[in-house]
């Protein structure tokens, strides 16, 4: 049986995919641009090479980092939650595809307004993508393009 419905991709709606390997989150640290926002920071890195799709087929992954310096258990996760809300209500927000990103939430994050959360990670991937640009453009005119 054939249907003329386009399939369903896993990352159109509903949840963001997830960093799921302390490696990953390893990688965005080492490797990976920073922006800081009130409330959090935000590293984005490019996903490893053996990702199964092509680079711009795979959906961004998203990481959360909470430590206990930053609140109990309880607001942790809250804290957590607030932000995955924040990048399903704002439709990931300009995340590109193929990267991977961790975000590490301070207290602020806890008491900021949601309408306020939602602009501070839309200006943050967008001034990670500026960067992300300019650090491409830069190699290039360096003659260290990346093959």
């Amino acid at each position: 049986m054939t249907t003329d419905a386009p399939a369903k991709l896993p990352h159109a709606h509903g949840k963001p995919e997830r960093l799921r390997h302390r490696r990953d989150f390893i990688r965005a640290s080492k490797l990976g641009l920073r922006v800081n926002a009130p409330g959090f920071s935000i590293q984005t890195v490019p996903q490893a090479p053996e990702a199964p799709l092509a680079p711009y087929q795979n959906p961004p992954r998203f990481g959360f980092t909470v430590t206990k310096k930053v609140a109990g258990a309880v607001g942790r996760n809250r804290i957590r939650r607030r932000l995955k809300e924040a990048l399903r209500a704002g439709g990931r927000l300009g995340a590109q595809a193929g990267q991977d990103y961790v975000v590490i939430a301070r207290r602020e994050t806890l008491t900021a307004s949601f309408a306020d959360l939602i602009l501070h990670m839309t200006e943050s991937f967008t001034r990670l993508k500026s960067r992300a640009g300019a650090q491409g453009s830069r190699k290039q005119k360096d003659g260290h393009s990346a093959r």
